[in-house]
């Protein structure tokens, strides 16, 4: 009988043993999950952030082509105003040469 008693706690205690191991790994396997489950939602926000960057840089971008554009512009019609304020003062010296009544010596 004694036996019989030893036999039926050493089944018990492998079973016992082998649902401890089996609560273990489905455990392990359900933190698993989680985890993939937030590395796929991190990488989604990262996507997400990502294409943020990606457009606030093709912002930035376009920002700093217009300015460049402007800058172009404004030196384009600094460059022509002073062509034009240069003619504006020959036209003035050769009126002065030509006009009989204007006096070489003012």
């Amino acid at each position: 009988m004694t036996a019989v008693i030893v036999i039926i706690i050493v089944v018990v205690a492998v079973l016992v043993i082998a649902g401890l191991v089996l609560a273990w790994k489905r455990r392990s396997q359900a933190k698993t999950e989680e985890r993939r489950r937030q590395a796929g939602k991190t990488r989604g926000m990262a996507k997400a952030s990502q294409l943020e960057a990606d457009r606030q840089t093709a912002e930035a971008q376009e920002r700093a082509a217009r300015a460049r554009r402007e800058q172009l512009a404004a030196e384009q019609q600094r460059v022509s105003a002073a062509q034009n304020q240069a003619t504006a003062q020959d036209l003035h010296a050769r009126a002065d040469e030509l006009d009989p009544d204007k006096d070489v010596d003012e």
